[in-house]
Protein backbone atom coordinates (compact mmCIF):
# COMPACT_ATOMS: atom_id res chain seq x y z
CA UNK A 1 0.00 0.00 0.00
CA UNK A 2 2.94 2.80 1.14
CA UNK A 3 4.53 1.77 -2.49
CA UNK A 4 1.19 2.87 -4.15
CA UNK A 5 0.75 5.62 -2.28
CA UNK A 6 4.28 6.89 -2.80
CA UNK A 7 3.85 6.04 -6.79
CA UNK A 8 0.84 8.18 -6.84
CA UNK A 9 2.69 11.14 -5.05
CA UNK A 10 5.45 11.21 -8.15
CA UNK A 11 4.99 13.68 -10.76
CA UNK A 12 3.96 12.47 -14.37
CA UNK A 13 6.01 12.89 -16.69
CA UNK A 14 6.08 14.86 -20.29
CA UNK A 15 8.15 12.55 -22.42
CA UNK A 16 9.22 13.33 -26.00
CA UNK A 17 9.54 9.66 -28.04
CA UNK A 18 11.64 9.73 -31.12
CA UNK A 19 11.94 6.87 -33.25
CA UNK A 20 11.69 6.72 -37.20
CA UNK A 21 9.21 3.54 -36.58
CA UNK A 22 5.55 4.81 -36.61
CA UNK A 23 4.53 1.51 -35.18
CA UNK A 24 7.44 1.28 -32.59
CA UNK A 25 6.73 4.95 -31.42
CA UNK A 26 2.94 4.34 -31.26
CA UNK A 27 3.46 0.75 -28.98
CA UNK A 28 5.83 2.86 -26.68
CA UNK A 29 3.40 5.82 -26.27
CA UNK A 30 0.66 3.21 -25.54
CA UNK A 31 2.49 2.12 -22.53
CA UNK A 32 3.57 5.79 -21.50
CA UNK A 33 0.04 6.45 -21.19
CA UNK A 34 -1.49 3.73 -19.62
CA UNK A 35 1.24 4.72 -16.84
CA UNK A 36 -0.11 8.48 -16.77
CA UNK A 37 2.35 10.24 -18.79
CA UNK A 38 2.07 12.61 -21.62
CA UNK A 39 3.56 11.84 -25.01
CA UNK A 40 5.15 13.94 -27.44
CA UNK A 41 6.32 12.08 -30.92
CA UNK A 42 8.47 12.84 -33.62
CA UNK A 43 9.44 10.81 -36.54
CA UNK A 44 12.92 12.63 -37.49
CA UNK A 45 15.84 14.44 -36.00
CA UNK A 46 14.74 17.58 -37.23
CA UNK A 47 11.67 16.98 -35.35
CA UNK A 48 12.89 16.39 -32.24
CA UNK A 49 14.88 19.10 -31.85
CA UNK A 50 12.23 21.27 -32.38
CA UNK A 51 9.65 19.72 -30.37
CA UNK A 52 12.67 19.53 -27.60
CA UNK A 53 13.01 23.51 -27.86
CA UNK A 54 9.47 24.93 -27.77
CA UNK A 55 7.93 22.02 -25.67
CA UNK A 56 10.86 21.64 -23.01
CA UNK A 57 10.30 17.37 -22.34
CA UNK A 58 10.91 15.83 -18.82
CA UNK A 59 12.40 13.13 -20.42
CA UNK A 60 13.71 12.05 -23.85
CA UNK A 61 13.25 8.17 -25.19
CA UNK A 62 15.81 8.48 -27.93
CA UNK A 63 16.23 5.84 -31.03
CA UNK A 64 20.04 5.14 -32.07
CA UNK A 65 19.07 4.34 -35.74
CA UNK A 66 17.42 6.94 -37.39
CA UNK A 67 18.07 8.18 -41.60
CA UNK A 68 20.04 11.14 -41.77
CA UNK A 69 21.29 12.26 -38.61
CA UNK A 70 21.11 9.19 -36.05
CA UNK A 71 20.57 9.64 -32.09
CA UNK A 72 23.48 10.34 -30.86
CA UNK A 73 24.06 13.07 -33.33
CA UNK A 74 20.46 14.67 -31.60
CA UNK A 75 21.38 14.16 -28.12
CA UNK A 76 24.90 16.30 -28.78
CA UNK A 77 22.39 19.14 -30.33
CA UNK A 78 19.87 18.84 -27.66
CA UNK A 79 22.45 19.21 -25.18
CA UNK A 80 24.13 22.53 -26.99
CA UNK A 81 20.78 24.27 -27.15
CA UNK A 82 19.37 23.79 -23.54
CA UNK A 83 19.74 26.60 -21.58
CA UNK A 84 21.40 25.53 -18.50
CA UNK A 85 19.01 22.93 -17.55
CA UNK A 86 19.23 18.98 -18.05
CA UNK A 87 16.70 16.92 -19.74
CA UNK A 88 17.35 13.29 -18.79
CA UNK A 89 18.21 11.26 -22.42
CA UNK A 90 17.83 7.36 -22.59
CA UNK A 91 18.80 5.74 -25.83
CA UNK A 92 16.71 2.98 -27.15
CA UNK A 93 18.66 0.98 -29.29
CA UNK A 94 18.95 -2.76 -30.55
CA UNK A 95 23.03 -2.45 -30.53
CA UNK A 96 24.49 -4.26 -27.58
CA UNK A 97 28.08 -3.54 -27.38
CA UNK A 98 29.90 -2.09 -25.27
CA UNK A 99 31.28 0.87 -27.45
CA UNK A 100 27.28 1.35 -28.56
CA UNK A 101 27.06 2.26 -24.72
CA UNK A 102 30.16 4.11 -23.98
CA UNK A 103 29.10 6.71 -27.23
CA UNK A 104 25.46 7.10 -26.20
CA UNK A 105 27.04 8.22 -22.99
CA UNK A 106 29.54 10.26 -24.55
CA UNK A 107 26.65 12.33 -26.99
CA UNK A 108 24.91 12.84 -24.18
CA UNK A 109 22.90 10.31 -23.09
CA UNK A 110 21.95 9.23 -19.50
CA UNK A 111 21.16 6.02 -19.90
CA UNK A 112 21.14 3.02 -22.68
CA UNK A 113 17.98 0.52 -23.09
CA UNK A 114 18.57 -2.57 -25.39
CA UNK A 115 15.60 -3.14 -27.89
CA UNK A 116 13.19 -4.64 -27.43
CA UNK A 117 12.79 -3.12 -24.13
CA UNK A 118 10.25 -5.07 -21.60
CA UNK A 119 7.62 -3.02 -20.18
CA UNK A 120 8.90 -3.95 -16.41
CA UNK A 121 12.60 -2.64 -17.42
CA UNK A 122 10.44 0.81 -18.68
CA UNK A 123 8.57 1.20 -15.75
CA UNK A 124 11.50 1.32 -13.90
CA UNK A 125 13.55 3.41 -15.39
CA UNK A 126 10.68 6.27 -15.79
CA UNK A 127 9.66 5.32 -11.63
CA UNK A 128 13.22 6.61 -11.27
CA UNK A 129 13.16 9.50 -13.71
CA UNK A 130 10.09 10.28 -12.05
CA UNK A 131 12.09 10.78 -8.31
CA UNK A 132 14.96 12.96 -9.94
CA UNK A 133 11.98 15.33 -11.72
CA UNK A 134 10.59 15.61 -8.02
CA UNK A 135 14.08 16.08 -6.41
CA UNK A 136 14.86 18.19 -9.05
CA UNK A 137 11.52 20.70 -8.02
CA UNK A 138 12.19 20.92 -4.31
CA UNK A 139 15.50 22.11 -4.88
CA UNK A 140 14.42 24.81 -7.33
CA UNK A 141 11.87 25.80 -4.60
CA UNK A 142 14.34 25.40 -1.88
CA UNK A 143 16.70 27.48 -4.37
CA UNK A 144 13.56 29.87 -4.49
CA UNK A 145 13.30 29.87 -1.23
CA UNK A 146 16.73 31.22 -0.12
CA UNK A 147 16.67 33.59 -3.27
CA UNK A 148 13.67 35.16 -1.27
CA UNK A 149 15.38 34.95 2.62
CA UNK A 150 18.91 36.80 0.95
CA UNK A 151 16.46 39.32 -0.59
CA UNK A 152 14.89 39.83 2.69
CA UNK A 153 17.74 39.50 4.82
CA UNK A 154 19.87 42.18 2.65
CA UNK A 155 16.71 44.42 3.01
CA UNK A 156 16.74 44.30 6.47
CA UNK A 157 20.47 44.99 6.85
CA UNK A 158 19.99 48.47 4.59
CA UNK A 159 16.51 49.34 6.23
CA UNK A 160 16.55 51.53 9.69
CA UNK A 161 13.65 49.46 11.57
CA UNK A 162 12.03 52.66 13.01
CA UNK A 163 11.88 54.84 10.37
CA UNK A 164 11.57 52.41 7.10
CA UNK A 165 14.41 54.69 5.34
CA UNK A 166 17.63 53.39 4.30
CA UNK A 167 20.08 52.90 7.03
CA UNK A 168 23.72 54.59 7.21
CA UNK A 169 25.19 51.56 5.43
CA UNK A 170 22.65 51.72 2.61
CA UNK A 171 23.01 55.67 2.61
CA UNK A 172 27.16 55.06 2.22
CA UNK A 173 26.60 52.34 -0.81
CA UNK A 174 24.29 54.82 -2.61
CA UNK A 175 26.64 57.91 -2.53
CA UNK A 176 29.73 56.40 -3.70
CA UNK A 177 27.66 55.02 -6.49
CA UNK A 178 26.26 58.44 -7.25
CA UNK A 179 29.58 60.02 -7.16
CA UNK A 180 30.80 57.77 -9.63
CA UNK A 181 27.70 58.33 -12.13
CA UNK A 182 28.38 62.41 -11.45
CA UNK A 183 31.76 61.97 -12.52
CA UNK A 184 30.84 60.19 -15.09
CA UNK A 185 27.83 62.00 -16.61
CA UNK A 186 29.72 65.57 -15.46
CA UNK A 187 26.65 66.04 -13.64
CA UNK A 188 26.18 68.38 -10.31
CA UNK A 189 25.76 66.35 -6.98
CA UNK A 190 24.06 67.90 -3.82
CA UNK A 191 24.13 65.83 -0.57
CA UNK A 192 21.85 67.40 1.94
CA UNK A 193 22.67 67.30 6.23
CA UNK A 194 20.24 67.73 8.56
CA UNK A 195 19.48 66.93 12.45
CA UNK A 196 15.95 67.83 14.33
CA UNK A 197 16.24 70.65 16.44
CA UNK A 198 16.68 70.35 20.45
CA UNK A 199 15.58 66.62 19.62
CA UNK A 200 16.96 65.60 23.10
CA UNK A 201 14.19 68.34 24.56
CA UNK A 202 11.58 67.01 23.10
CA UNK A 203 12.06 63.56 24.19
CA UNK A 204 12.92 64.81 27.75
CA UNK A 205 9.36 66.71 27.71
CA UNK A 206 7.05 64.28 25.73
CA UNK A 207 8.99 60.90 26.10
CA UNK A 208 10.61 57.96 23.88
CA UNK A 209 7.15 56.86 22.36
CA UNK A 210 6.43 60.17 21.26
CA UNK A 211 10.26 60.77 19.77
CA UNK A 212 9.98 57.89 17.98
CA UNK A 213 6.68 59.12 16.61
CA UNK A 214 8.67 62.08 15.66
CA UNK A 215 11.18 60.42 13.49
CA UNK A 216 8.69 58.49 11.48
CA UNK A 217 7.00 61.59 10.25
CA UNK A 218 9.78 63.62 9.82
CA UNK A 219 11.50 60.73 7.89
CA UNK A 220 8.34 60.41 5.38
CA UNK A 221 7.86 64.26 5.04
CA UNK A 222 11.63 63.87 3.96
CA UNK A 223 11.05 60.92 1.77
CA UNK A 224 7.86 62.77 0.34
CA UNK A 225 9.77 66.12 -0.50
CA UNK A 226 12.33 63.66 -2.39
CA UNK A 227 10.34 63.74 -5.71
CA UNK A 228 12.35 62.69 -8.45
CA UNK A 229 13.26 58.83 -9.16
CA UNK A 230 17.30 59.27 -7.89
CA UNK A 231 16.56 61.54 -4.57
CA UNK A 232 17.04 59.47 -2.06
CA UNK A 233 16.15 59.93 1.77
CA UNK A 234 18.43 58.30 4.60
CA UNK A 235 18.44 58.31 8.13
CA UNK A 236 21.92 58.76 8.87
CA UNK A 237 22.15 58.24 13.15
CA UNK A 238 19.43 59.13 15.98
CA UNK A 239 17.99 62.39 15.49
CA UNK A 240 19.98 62.72 11.86
CA UNK A 241 19.08 62.62 8.14
CA UNK A 242 20.45 62.72 4.79
CA UNK A 243 19.75 63.48 1.76
CA UNK A 244 21.50 62.78 -2.17
CA UNK A 245 20.20 64.82 -4.76
CA UNK A 246 21.92 63.86 -8.12
CA UNK A 247 21.59 66.58 -11.06
CA UNK A 248 20.80 69.30 -8.24
CA UNK A 249 22.10 72.78 -8.90
CA UNK A 250 23.01 74.81 -5.19
CA UNK A 251 20.01 77.03 -6.68
CA UNK A 252 18.02 74.01 -6.48
CA UNK A 253 19.45 73.06 -3.56
CA UNK A 254 18.11 75.71 -1.96
CA UNK A 255 15.06 75.61 -3.30
CA UNK A 256 14.60 72.24 -2.18
CA UNK A 257 16.34 73.24 1.58
CA UNK A 258 13.05 76.04 1.81
CA UNK A 259 10.86 73.59 0.87
CA UNK A 260 11.58 70.91 3.60
CA UNK A 261 11.26 74.28 6.61
CA UNK A 262 7.74 75.10 4.55
CA UNK A 263 6.68 71.71 4.50
CA UNK A 264 7.79 70.96 8.60
CA UNK A 265 5.96 74.41 9.56
CA UNK A 266 2.77 73.64 7.51
CA UNK A 267 2.95 70.32 9.17
CA UNK A 268 3.25 71.78 12.56
CA UNK A 269 4.63 68.92 14.74
CA UNK A 270 4.28 70.34 18.02
CA UNK A 271 7.48 70.81 19.82
CA UNK A 272 7.31 72.67 23.77
CA UNK A 273 10.79 72.41 24.61
CA UNK A 274 12.03 74.39 20.77
CA UNK A 275 14.38 77.20 21.35
CA UNK A 276 13.39 78.04 17.66
CA UNK A 277 10.10 77.67 16.85
CA UNK A 278 6.71 75.89 18.65
CA UNK A 279 6.70 73.09 15.97
CA UNK A 280 9.68 70.66 15.04
CA UNK A 281 12.11 72.00 12.72
CA UNK A 282 15.40 71.13 11.09
CA UNK A 283 18.53 72.27 10.83
CA UNK A 284 20.54 71.36 7.38
CA UNK A 285 23.89 71.54 5.66
CA UNK A 286 24.45 71.43 2.21
CA UNK A 287 27.04 70.96 -0.22
CA UNK A 288 26.87 70.67 -4.23
CA UNK A 289 29.73 70.15 -6.54
CA UNK A 290 30.92 68.19 -9.86
CA UNK A 291 32.85 65.40 -8.37
CA UNK A 292 35.91 64.48 -10.18
CA UNK A 293 38.21 61.97 -9.51
CA UNK A 294 39.22 63.51 -5.36
CA UNK A 295 35.96 63.38 -4.93
CA UNK A 296 35.23 60.76 -2.04
CA UNK A 297 32.46 59.63 0.40
CA UNK A 298 34.30 61.37 3.61
CA UNK A 299 34.62 64.42 1.77
CA UNK A 300 31.59 65.37 0.88
CA UNK A 301 29.95 64.34 4.16
CA UNK A 302 32.47 66.55 6.15
CA UNK A 303 31.89 69.67 3.83
CA UNK A 304 28.01 68.76 4.74
CA UNK A 305 28.50 68.53 8.16
CA UNK A 306 30.74 71.54 8.16
CA UNK A 307 27.70 73.45 7.03
CA UNK A 308 25.47 72.07 9.37
CA UNK A 309 27.48 73.11 12.30
CA UNK A 310 27.24 76.59 10.82
CA UNK A 311 23.42 76.40 10.07
CA UNK A 312 22.86 75.04 13.55
CA UNK A 313 25.54 78.20 15.31
CA UNK A 314 23.36 81.10 13.24
CA UNK A 315 20.11 79.75 14.67
CA UNK A 316 18.94 76.63 13.43
CA UNK A 317 15.74 75.99 11.58
CA UNK A 318 17.81 76.89 8.80
CA UNK A 319 20.10 74.91 6.01
CA UNK A 320 23.30 76.66 5.11
CA UNK A 321 25.64 75.80 2.11
CA UNK A 322 29.39 76.90 2.12
CA UNK A 323 29.47 76.92 -1.89
CA UNK A 324 27.04 79.85 -2.10
CA UNK A 325 28.02 81.30 1.43
CA UNK A 326 24.08 82.21 2.13
CA UNK A 327 21.49 80.18 4.55
CA UNK A 328 17.99 80.04 3.96
CA UNK A 329 17.05 82.80 6.70
CA UNK A 330 19.06 85.21 4.63
CA UNK A 331 18.55 84.21 1.25
CA UNK A 332 14.33 83.76 1.71
CA UNK A 333 14.73 87.25 3.22
CA UNK A 334 16.35 88.78 0.38
CA UNK A 335 14.16 87.31 -2.23
CA UNK A 336 11.00 87.80 -0.86
CA UNK A 337 11.81 91.66 -0.59
CA UNK A 338 13.46 91.70 -4.15
CA UNK A 339 10.30 89.57 -5.71
CA UNK A 340 7.68 90.25 -2.56
CA UNK A 341 6.44 86.28 -2.37
CA UNK A 342 7.00 83.71 0.12
CA UNK A 343 10.28 81.82 -1.41
CA UNK A 344 9.48 78.99 0.31
CA UNK A 345 6.47 77.33 -1.79
CA UNK A 346 8.95 78.03 -4.51
CA UNK A 347 9.37 74.50 -6.40
CA UNK A 348 12.71 73.16 -6.90
CA UNK A 349 14.49 75.59 -9.56
CA UNK A 350 16.09 74.79 -12.96
CA UNK A 351 20.04 74.56 -13.40
CA UNK A 352 20.81 78.23 -14.15
CA UNK A 353 23.57 77.31 -16.30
Amino acid sequence: MSELLQASSLPALRVLVVDDQATARRILSAQLQAAGHQVLEAGSSDQALTLFQAESPDLVLLDVEMPGHDGYWVASQMRAVEAGGWTPIIFLSSRDKDQDLWQGIESGGDDYLIKPVSATVLQAKLRAMQRLRRMQTRLLELSDELRFANEQLTRLSHEDALTGLPNRRAFDARLQQEILAAQRDKQTLTLVLCDIDYFKDFNDSLGHVEGDACLQRVARLLQETCRRPRDYAARYGGEEFALILPGTPRSGAMTFARAVLRTLALTAIQHPKSAVAPHVSVSGGITTCIPDQSTTVEGLLRRADDALYTAKSRGRNCFFSFEMQMDTHEQRSARAANLGVDMGTDIREPDPI
